[in-house]
């Protein structure tokens, strides 16, 4: 391996926590290539995996004292790109979702119904970013974002049969994921009551 490609060894990264301002700026000049790889292959876009590793190196510079091990950096970053591409596709998913809302439609929720439409689209987000990459980006250019046709082939160098192809496998496996992971009505609704009543207090609060 070129070593210009390794993490940061342990020594420079404990440095860093310990509040050393020119060892902090090397760990995050190190992890760069690193974490834009991560965001590379877990984003649905260029755009949204260049946002994601820089959010990820922002956290990285401001929250470095909360990682709990050093050898832990590289599952630290993994994890922050894996939420931030998440976090994307979920922002897509529901303004997708209020675009296509009947207008005529001006009723406030109830608390309710209101939790449970969060709990789908956490729901379909999570399943959209499982999807294997090439899928993704398909999916989320072609029905979330609702470019036609042929600018997603374009833009992902594919004839439009191929790119139709692509679509139809992402939008089964995504209905496969839906199936399989649906809640029982029962469950759904005990877990909106929980939510509609307040969050739970305590979990971590770190990245």
């Amino acid at each position: 391996m070129n070593p210009r490609f390794r993490w940061p060894d342990d020594r420079l990264i404990k440095a860093a926590q310990d509040g050393d301002v020119s060892s902090l700026t090397t760990v995050v000049m190190e992890s760069q290539p690193h974490v834009r790889k991560f965001a590379i292959s877990l984003c649905a876009s260029p755009q949204d995996a260049e946002d994601a590793a820089q959010e990820a190196l922002i956290i990285l510079y401001r929250k470095i004292g909360t990682l709990r091990a050093t050898g832990a950096l590289a599952s630290w970053m993994f994890r922050i790109v894996r939420n931030e591409c998440l976090r994307q596709v979920r922002l897509l998913v529901s303004r997708s979702d209020e675009t296509s809302a009947e207008p005529e439609v001006c009723a406030e929720p109830s608390a309710e119904e209101a939790v449970l439409h969060r709990l789908e689209v956490e729901r379909i987000a999570a399943a959209v970013s499982a999807l294997p990459r090439d899928q993704r980006q398909v999916l989320i250019m072609r029905d979330i974002q609702g470019l036609p046709g042929k600018t997603v082939a374009n833009a992902l160098g594919l004839s439009t049969a191929a790119m139709k192809s692509r679509l139809h496998r992402a939008r089964a496996t995504l209905r496969q994921s839906l199936t399989a992971t649906e809640p029982p009505l029962d469950q759904a609704a005990g877990r909106a009551s929980d939510d509609a009543v307040g969050p739970h207090v305590g979990g971590d609060p770190r990245p």
